[in-house]
């Protein structure tokens, strides 16, 4: 595509060049046969049958093989009927009576989401009455393949934009420079991991878990960042972290808590950042990297402080279980991390928790009574949450009670208030 620069009319060449911009990737998306639109991450897996089969065979194994095993929600054929799934492609070859190939799953689903299809697609075993095997190989992020070629494209129009020396539109120059910054990006050591271009020169160094996180420190001026990209820790990051200062910048979510457990096993950590709560560093504003980066902790002092925090829950955490539940007349029964065990009406709630063996604590949109104690001892729960709190005579020193109201405001409830 061949691409100029109007002159006549300076204030109109942002528009004209924004048009052009967008016209390239329309083209070249329908002639490169790109991922559909809205696919967010691709499933590549390999395959070997014992026998000759067809494509449809294949498909036909993944639908019947995995059907029931994730619950309605996510089938792969009602996935695919809502578009959450994409047209699944099957390339294969025949090698000694064997079927061998590649199977290519795009998919607009979540993270979470995207690893529970992928870890249903390699139960499959059979393919017809032949033997098979299917292992995930990768997944790829169709958002950065798309941005890798927005890149290239805007680095094009950047320097003709320069050549023409009639640049007025300041705001356009600056989100193309930091285009530039985040095509500096590079694949370093033997487990080409991505990273920052300074990750050699820099003294400290910054740890984060995937690509994405990687772009987005990039685009905010953050060169000495590198990311794992797997829930494996590559040898690169161990001896990288024996030489240097190091971050470990992760997301702020129940799988960050995981991967900072592995991590601070193999590999020298120095300080430990974190995402806000429910939030991944790929999402975050640069004063929010800011902010996070400037509130990082040495990694003794927040082990320490996480001892104290498993014992009490974090306060974001649960007033978010709290202001989901006010209004309901439902129970939720929590365990040691505060994650939902079961969501129940409030009228079983006496019936549920005499057959749970043990749980954390409690939170009910309704009366904390002294028969819901009681029971809550035998259980070793160590908290209650209730809307109000009934003609209670005996609460053991071991738990603790919080009433909330109905904006969700948390109060811990005393005995003996002076």
């Amino acid at each position: 595509m061949s691409y100029s620069v109007v002159n006549k009319d300076q204030d109109a060449l942002p528009l004209v060049n924004l048009i052009c911009f967008f016209i390239y990737f329309r083209k070249s998306d329908a002639q490169m046969g790109g991922p559909p639109v809205n696919a967010k991450y691709i499933l590549v897996a390999r395959f070997e049958v014992d026998g000759v089969v067809e494509k449809s065979d294949i498909i036909g194994a993944l639908f019947g093989q995995t059907e029931g095993l994730l619950g309605d929600e996510l089938e792969l054929r009602e996935l695919q009927k809502i578009g959450k799934v994409g047209r699944i492609d099957v390339e294969y070859e025949i090698k000694g009576g064997k079927t061998v190939g590649t199977i290519i799953v795009p998919t607009n689903l979540d993270k979470p989401e995207v690893a529970l299809i992928a870890a249903a697609i390699e139960t499959v075993d059979k393919v017809g009455p032949n033997s098979s095997k299917i292992e995930i190989k990768e997944i790829r992020d169709a958002r950065e393949e798309k941005r890798a070629r927005i890149l290239e494209r805007a680095k094009e129009i950047l320097a003709k934009w320069r050549e023409s020396k009639n640049v007025e539109s300041s705001d356009l120059i600056k989100a193309l420079t930091e285009a530039v910054k985040v095509s500096q990006i590079i694949s370093y050591g033997p487990d080409k991991l991505p990273a920052g271009p300074d990750i050699d020169d820099a003294q400290e160094i910054i740890i984060v878990e995937g690509r994405a996180d990687v772009v987005n420190l990039l685009k905010h001026g953050y060169r000495n960042v590198i990311a794992l990209d797997g829930s494996k820790i590559p040898p690169t990051i161990v001896n990288l972290s024996k030489n240097k200062k190091t971050i470990a910048f992760l997301d702020g979510d129940r799988a960050g808590d995981l991967i900072l457990k592995e991590l601070i096993n193999v590999a020298k950590i120095d300080y430990i950042a974190r995402a806000p709560y429910g939030k991944e560093v790929e999402q975050l504003s640069g004063k929010e990297i800011a902010a996070a980066l400037s509130d990082k902790r040495p990694l003794s002092e927040y082990l320490t402080g996480l001892k104290q925090e498993q014992k009490i829950p974090k306060i974001q955490q649960v007033s978010e279980l709290v202001k989901s539940l006010v209004g309901t007349m439902e129970a939720l029964i929590l365990d040691a991390d505060y994650k939902i065990i079961e969501r129940i009406p409030l009228k079983d709630v006496i019936d549920k928790i005499s057959q749970i063996e043990s749980f954390n604590a409690l939170m009910i949109d309704g009366i904390i009574t002294q028969r819901l104690i009681d029971l809550c001892k035998e259980k070793k729960v160590s908290a209650i949450y209730g809307y109000k709190i009934g003609n209670v005579t005996n609460i053991p020193q071991e738990i603790s009670i919080y009433l909330f109201d109905e904006q969700g405001t948390i109060k811990k409830y005393e005995v003996n208030p002076q």
